[in-house]
This record gives structure tokens, C-alpha cells and sequence, in this order.
């Protein structure tokens, strides 16, 4: 994490943005501005350019949902983390269709927030533990086509141990210290798992990886 990863807060409650500005701050994060509603939201999101929004579900005037989908449609930089009190279902792939990058819910550790923004700054997705299982069964079943069998599919041998640690929801950042390799390998190696498998996103390769036994 460096002083660079500038963060907006969204949330309507006041309290919780200062209890989050104050974790992020510690540990090195310029939150860069506030905003208690949606609309808020898309407008500072705008304006300040934030490498990471961390936006609130349920708020006045807009939800966190349709700010997220607006964020994302400007095109901007920013990406999106989910952090919510409510594990539901429809806030979880509400969320995700609208272009979110991370789901975490408000419980979480304080380093469990400083490590979402960490990890979604850095282009990874970011799901809370509670919630990965839910979303690769419904990634399962809406995959239309059943992925190529594991011996189908030539990754070498590097490529494999990649994919057994994305089927954990392992960042690029935690996978480069599983392996002793860099990060940047990990990204190279990355792209060319989802390539090999036909696959468009992590989520997809994660899915994969549990229905061949990999995981």
C-alpha cells in the first residue's frame, strides 16, 4: 500500500466514514473525499478521480448499486468495493453485474479493509470469504458451456499451481509470495490460464478449477 491509493468513502452514516477514514489513514491510504449519498457518489467519484470507491448499499437518494453502475459506465479509473452490512444475495450479484470489483461486509477487521483496498487498487477482485462459495455456484450455473476437461487444456506446470491458488481467491499479490515469483509474472501467468481456458475473468477460472478437482 502506498500513500498514492487515493480512496473515496460512501456512506450515509457519518460515524462509519470517520471509523473507516481513520483505518485507512493508518495505514497509509489518502481518502481524498466523503460522500453520504449516491448521488454524492458519482459526482466526487468524478471530480476527485479515486483509484478505489468504498460505496454503501443502502443510502439515501441513490443506492450504492445504480452509483456503482454510474462510476463504472463514466469509464473512470475507479474501482468499486461493496461494503455492506446486509449478506444478501441480491446485493452480492446486484453488485457484481454492476461492475463492483470486491464485496465485503462491514464486520470485517480493519486489515481485512485496508487489504481490499489494497487488492482492488491493484486490479485484483476481492470477495468476502463468506460469500465466494455462493458466487461460484451461481457462476456455475449460468456458465452455458461446460469448460474443456483439466486434460484438454495445455497450461504448463506454473500455470496449474496459479490456478490451484486463484481457486483459493488468492490476489496476484499473495500468489507471488505463495510462489516466490513477481507479481508482474503473476499477471502474465494469469492472463494466460484465462486465455487457455476460454474463460473471460477470475471468477470463471475459480469455477473451473472447482469443477475439475482443482481446487
Amino acid at each position: 500500500m502506498t500513500a498514492s491509493t487515493r480512496v473515496l468513502l460512501v456512506d450515509d452514516h457519518a460515524t462509519m466514514r470517520t471509523g473507516f477514514r481513520m483505518i485507512l489513514e493508518a495505514a497509509g491510504v489518502d481518502v481524498v473525499g466523503e460522500a453520504g449519498t449516491g448521488r454524492e457518489a458519482v459526482a466526487l467519484a468524478a471530480q476527485l478521480r479515486p483509484d478505489v470507491v468504498c460505496m454503501d448499499v443502502q443510502m439515501p437518494d441513490m443506492d450504492g448499486i445504480e452509483a456503482t453502475r454510474r462510476i463504472v459506465a463514466a469509464g473512470t479509473a475507479a474501482q468499486v468495493v461493496i461494503v455492506t452490512t446486509f449478506d444478501r444475495d441480491d446485493y452480492l450479484f446486484s453488485a457484481l453485474d454492476a461492475g463492483a470489483s470486491g464485496f465485503l461486509l462491514k464486520n470485517a477487521g480493519p486489515e481485512e479493509l485496508v487489504n481490499a483496498v489494497r487488492v482492488v487498487a491493484g486490479g485484483d477482485a476481492l470477495l468476502a470469504p463468506e460469500v465466494t462459495r455462493r458466487v461460484i455456484e451461481r457462476h456455475a450455473r449460468t456458465t452455458p458451456t461446460p469448460a474443456p476437461a483439466a486434460s484438454e487444456v495445455p497450461l504448463t506446470d506454473r500455470e496449474a499451481e496459479v490456478l490451484q491458488l486463484l481457486a483459493q481467491a488468492m490476489s496476484n499479490s499473495e500468489i507471488a509470495r505463495a510462489l516466490f515469483i513477481g507479481e508482474a509474472t503473476v499477471k502474465t501467468h494469469v492472463s494466460n490460464v484465462l486465455l487457455k481456458l476460454g474463460v473471460r475473468d477470475r471468477v470463471a477460472a475459480i469455477v473451473y478449477a472447482h469443477r475439475h478437482g482443482l481446487a
